[in-house]
């Protein structure tokens, strides 16, 4: 069983059409959309600020996904997808963002819509990250803009994907 818990008396808020693997973690002041998926080790930590999330969001393996006591909450739009083993630590995410495999993101942060944060990228603190373009490196800079089939053939095709694989554990 996955572990759920309340904290000073707030519990989670996960909607009947959420998946949440059997070891995930979320606690506290956390408030899913519909279709979302918690995966295999992941951490929703809602114990010091709330934890926002919209529709078919993708929390996958290994991924935490906190904030920062009385500063920064962190809020995720629709249609996001959180890579394996990325870190989104009190930020804003808009829709139709891929955040790659081991990306961090920090306080302060925004990630405007229709971006992609590459696998291993670093967005340090207070970072806007520009609508429709992909960042990467360490620290994570634009180095260019994201097509229209790049949005659909990956941002698009990896949310419908994690709809898809967590039907075969319901």
């Amino acid at each position: 069983m996955p572990v759920i818990l309340p904290v000073k008396g707030v519990s989670p808020q996960i909607p009947e059409d959420c998946f949440i693997a059997e070891n995930a973690t979320i606690v506290g002041d956390v408030t899913m959309g519909s279709e979302c998926s918690v995966w295999f080790s992941a951490v929703v930590r809602g114990d010091v600020n709330y934890i926002k999330m919209g529709n078919k969001v993708n929390v996958q393996d290994g991924a935490v996904i906190h904030g920062t006591y009385q500063k920064a909450a962190t809020t995720i739009g629709n249609n996001v997808s959180i890579g394996h083993n990325a870190l989104v630590h009190g930020c804003t995410i808009k829709d139709n963002v891929l955040v790659g495999m081991g990306a961090i993101i920090m306080d302060g942060c925004v990630v405007e819509s229709n971006t992609i944060i590459a696998a291993g990228a670093v967005i340090t603190q207070n970072t806007i990250v520009e609508e429709g373009s992909i960042y990467a490196g360490v620290p994570a800079k634009k180095i260019k803009d994201i097509s229209k089939e790049l949005i659909s053939g990956e941002v698009n095709r990896i949310a419908d994907a994690y709809i898809k694989y967590s039907s075969w554990f319901k």
